[in-house]
């Protein structure tokens, strides 16, 4: 369990390394200006809230992965949370994002399957290790 912590934190450092494209790739800056400044103010906050949020996640989950596998209450309600905030981001994916938008092309094809793969390797391992700071026997 502690070697599929480590790789899912080395997933989300990917992840938050390849997000620093994004602004770029969907041209937020254009975008954002359409907005008024508290708005675009809020979006930007927000945007780097998720970002730093994955950092986090990354770096304990790589660092220190018996953290979130001691057992304790709060390795559970940790792991518990992140499971659910990869699980509801899965969702989001395809429940609530527009895609008529998206760029067309394998490329873009191929990156999304990537990132719903990642997130659900995310909700899963995370969800392990929740069952298992629970009692359950998964590790």
């Amino acid at each position: 369990m502690v070697t599929l912590i480590v790789l899912v934190g080395i997933g989300q450092l990917v992840l938050v390394a390849a997000s620093l494209a994004i602004p770029c790739v969907l041209q937020w800056s254009a975008e954002t200006a359409k907005l008024r400044p508290l708005t675009r103010q809020v979006f930007w906050t927000y945007a780097g809230y998720i970002w730093t949020t994955n950092l986090c996640f990354g770096l304990v989950s790589t660092l220190a992965p018996t953290w979130l596998l001691d057992r304790s209450p709060l390795a559970g309600a940790v792991a518990s949370f992140i499971t659910l905030y990869w699980g509801a981001r899965l969702v989001i994916q395809f429940a609530y994002f527009d895609r008529t938008d998206v760029p067309p092309g394998m490329p873009t094809r191929l990156a999304e399957a990537a990132l719903v793969g990642l997130f659900l390797y995310l909700t899963l391992v995370y969800g392990s290790a929740a069952l298992f700071n629970f009692g359950g026997t998964a590790g």
